[in-house]
């Protein structure tokens, strides 16, 4: 008797124990599904605030009818910025979750650099990788071409794209471009030296390459069809992993808004002998990248639509110089800037220059229909990922980036308390971080310009004390606050106090890394130096 009711006992403490471990288990994951979750990152190239439908109504315009439905059906992050208003310090702070002072880029790499995105530094693919997650890119990598620089060699498991930006190269039939590139030239044999400059910018000598993870298939490519081989790589890589019943990441670096560009031809048509309204280009190819988010979204939805996260952001805005090819920035003007000449969005730290559209989408997880005006980074794509992933990112380094877990699945509005947008060409060191932003106030210790349409530049100038704005009152940025004003005082004294501390911390931070930016002509991708801008082609 004693001894049933001792048993009837412990199998009552355990039934309890098991109980309460399943509740404690249930309300830790709170956060995780009971499988690891897809991801899929959009970074979209030079793509402007206003170009998203979403985020103008008022405009009445349907350029982005599949963004628009992401949206609708997930959340808009209003205030949210690329890490960097240039291509390769955007892309490296997004995978490493750092500034370009700590993970070492700080301006593009070219077509000749013989390294890349450093060695050292851990990024999120090469987390993803070790914690069972199958790994592709497809797009633009602009993180270093050559050897362990290669992205393959950098936590993919699988690659398509071009290297580096799409005017780095010539092609056959040269898409939209101001000024308007030649086709390459194929009077000469292999590449021994190259030149940028011979016709305004364009390169005529080395081919734009399409690669397929360490190798040339195709150069000079065509920009014409490669949005339907993205769209039908992009649905093979979604439908295979589901099929694996593997977790994925697909991260697509598309380049569509950064010329020369090249939007979809009509049936009739050829690329080498229409001539259309030019300024119908740029949303043509708006146009074009959004189906090609449309018909990564639908394939996403037919095979893991409640277990997938998909996040559209932009590395910078709009490359203004470009005129009629450029995008929108909607009411982020930098009128302060361009009141004394020159431009003030790709290259600068004005807000048309990081702050780009961003949406968040997952049926189930991120309610519908939400916006949210945290104020974020491209950085946070980084801890937030792994986080939701059940990765713990290496103890040995710093980062920069927030984990948004809360703001996405919860509704919480708390971002950045500082956050630094660095320089980025049109003023001052690449990479100093002399723009800040806390609340609704931005300060800038320095400012610049880049190139306006019509090639009219500001010069740099320094403050001390720095411009404040309240970008709530003025998201034009064109007057900035009295600094006789109490508002004023207290905002200075609280940014410049974080400011020392950020710069000191970076300072004495032994996981800083340096970037090589050493060029040689021979590290150019290059399929057979024996022909003309290394023309080959290779099935794929």
């Amino acid at each position: 008797m004693a001894e049933g009711f001792t048993l009837f006992l412990l199998s009552g403490m355990l039934m309890c124990g098991l109980l309460l471990h399943t509740m404690s288990q249930h309300g830790a994951d709170v956060d995780k599904p009971s499988r690891k979750p897809n991801f899929i990152i959009i970074l979209a190239d030079d793509i402007g605030w206003g170009d998203l439908d979403a985020n103008q109504p008022e405009e009445k315009a349907n350029n982005t009818p599949y963004l628009n439905l992401l949206a609708e059906q997930g959340q808009r992050l209003t205030d949210f910025h690329s890490p960097a208003s240039t291509c390769s310090p955007s892309r490296a702070a997004i995978l490493t979750g750092r500034y370009g002072l700590r993970n070492g880029v700080t301006h593009n790499f070219a077509v000749g650099s013989v390294a890349g995105l450093p060695l050292s530094e851990v990024t999120l693919p090469q987390l993803l990788q070790k914690a069972g997650y199958y790994t592709a890119m497809i797009g633009k990598w602009h993180l270093g071409h050559n050897g362990p620089y290669a992205p393959t060699n950098r936590g993919f498991d699988y690659y398509l794209g071009i290297p580096y930006s799409n005017d780095m190269g010539c092609t056959d039939l040269p898409g939209y471009n101001l000024p308007q590139c030649p086709a390459c030239d194929s009077s000469g044999p292999q590449v021994t030296r190259l030149k940028r400059r011979a016709h305004g910018g364009c390169y005529s000598k080395v081919g734009l390459p399409l690669i397929e993870n360490s190798s040339i298939v195709e150069q000079p490519l065509n920009l014409w069809t490669l949005t339907e081989q993205y769209k039908s790589t992009a649905t093979r890589i979604i439908h295979n992993a589901r099929e694996r019943g593997q977790p994925y990441l697909l991260y697509m670096a598309l380049a569509h808004m950064h010329v020369p560009l090249a939007p979809p031809l009509p049936p009739e048509g050829s690329a080498a002998g229409r001539h259309p309204d030019d300024g119908k280009v740029y949303t043509a190819s708006l146009r074009e990248m959004d189906s090609l988010v449309g018909a990564v979204k639908s394939a996403s939805d037919d095979t893991d639509k409640d277990n997938t996260l998909i996040w559209f952001t932009g590395d910078n805005g709009p490359w203004e110089q470009k005129c009629q090819f450029a995008g929108n920035v909607g009411p982020f003007m930098g009128k302060w800037q361009t009141s004394r000449g020159g431009g003030s969005a790709k290259q600068t730290t004005w807000e048309g220059g990081h702050r780009v559209p961003t949406v968040a989408y997952w049926p189930g997880r991120i309610p519908a229909n939400t916006s949210s005006s945290s104020l974020l980074s491209g950085m946070d794509i980084f801890p937030t990922l792994l986080s939701l992933a059940g990765v713990t990112p290496p103890s040995d380094r710093r980062y920069d980036g927030i984990n948004a877990t809360n703001i996405l699945l919860h509704g919480e509005q708390t971002g950045h308390e500082f956050l630094f947008h660095p320089n980025s060409g049109a003023a001052g060191t690449f990479g100093d971080l002399q723009t800040v932003r806390t609340g609704k106030h931005k300060a800038f210790y320095i400012t610049g310009s880049a190139e306006a349409c019509g090639g009219a530049t500001g010069r740099q100038q320094l403050h001390d004390p720095p411009l404040i704005f309240d970008l709530e009152r003025d998201e034009a940025e064109l007057t900035p606050l009295d600094t006789e004003t109490p508002e004023y005082r207290t905002v200075v004294e609280k940014i410049t106090r974080r400011r020392e501390t950020l710069l000191w911390d970076i300072a004495t931070d032994e996981s800083v890394s340096t970037a090589d930016y050493r060029t040689d002509a021979s590290a150019a991708p290059c399929c057979d130096p024996r022909q003309a801008v290394c023309r080959c082609h290779t099935q794929h």
